[in-house]
């Protein structure tokens, strides 16, 4: 109960309340408790009173740290990247980007091992990275991919998994359904596979895929007609993969980084620690990681929705 600092006098000035006077003295003090508070300025809670505007005062406002908005990754300099261009009006096969700025782009197959610890790094580190989905892996049907030893994280979320990647800005492309090496199929199987899996990506992640990336990096006429038919912008191939261990095998003499350069990982046991290391590596070196979808838009000149 709060009191106020003078004494309740009778009308004759004497100190202390008439008999009957302090019984409406308590019921106002209740009625007016609620709404005034105790004393000048106080509250009737435990927290920080609202300021002379009814705003909360500075001291009950607390402000949340600036979340950084949109992709993350280097974004290309006006008339930094060339043209790439399909042939015959079919998708390009791209294997690098075509700049000379010192950037290189990650990309990341299958979706066997669902380590979180990689989730964490690519949110918390702000770090540019592409996903192709391959139905079977992300869904844990079958045997995965045996290189780098024993998964922990096998199918471990399954789409959910997917779904905090492209909560974290990873664009979530097309890998087919099963993996099989297209050029044994005909074109209506090679159809089959990349439509079917641009079909569970939009339903299960919300967005149709625009690039493709073959397995084994094997295609042919067939594929390009396929992918096409499917909607795929660029089928997408690479310059380098990722060993266990964060290892760059270079497919270039110099074994050496090069701007432009389009990395390959997979979803394999210890991918947290393999891919901090990888990082590392690629900024000691003094290359940027970019955003892979944006030069895309530049050298293509067909912006996709993001």
């Amino acid at each position: 109960m709060c009191w106020g600092r003078g004494t309740v006098k009778d009308g004759a000035g004497r100190g202390g309340p008439r008999p009957g006077v302090l019984t409406k003295v308590i019921a106002g003090l209740l009625v007016l408790a609620p709404v005034a508070g105790c004393g000048s300025g106080g509250t009737t809670g435990a927290g920080p009173g609202p300021g002379p505007s009814g705003e909360p005062s500075a001291s009950a406002v607390r402000t949340p740290r600036p979340t950084p908005q949109g992709p993350p990754g280097a974004l290309p300099r006006a008339g930094e990247v060339g043209a790439i261009k399909g042939e015959n009006g079919l998708p390009p096969v791209i294997s690098s980007i075509p700049t000379k700025r010192k950037v290189v782009f990650l990309t990341i197959d299958d979706g066997w091992e669902q380590d979180p610890g990689f989730v964490k790094q690519v949110r918390d580190r702000r770090i540019p990275i592409t996903a192709f989905a391959m139905r079977d892996a992300v869904e844990a049907k079958g045997d995965p991919d045996p290189a780098g030893g024993p998964g922990h994280y096998v199918g471990a979320g399954k789409w959910g998994y997917f779904r905090q990647l492209r909560d974290v800005h990873v664009p979530v492309e097309n890998h087919t359904l099963t993996h099989p090496d297209l050029r044994r199929l005909p074109f209506d199987a090679q159809r089959r596979e990349i439509c079917g899996s641009s079909q569970v990506i939009a339903k299960e992640i919300g967005t149709r895929p625009a690039l493709f990336r073959p397995p084994f990096g094997s295609y042919n006429s067939d594929t390009l007609r396929a992918a096409k038919r499917c909607g795929m912008k660029a089928v997408l191939l690479w310059t380098a993969t990722v060993q266990p261990g964060g290892k760059i095998a270079y497919q270039v003499p110099d074994k050496q980084l090069r701007p432009g350069d389009i990395l390959l990982l997979h979803f394999r046991p210890n991918l947290a620690a393999d891919f901090r290391v990888l990082v590392n590596k690629i900024k000691r070196r003094g290359f940027e990681l970019g955003d892979l979808q944006a030069y895309l838009d530049a050298a293509t000149g067909v912006r996709r929705a993001r």
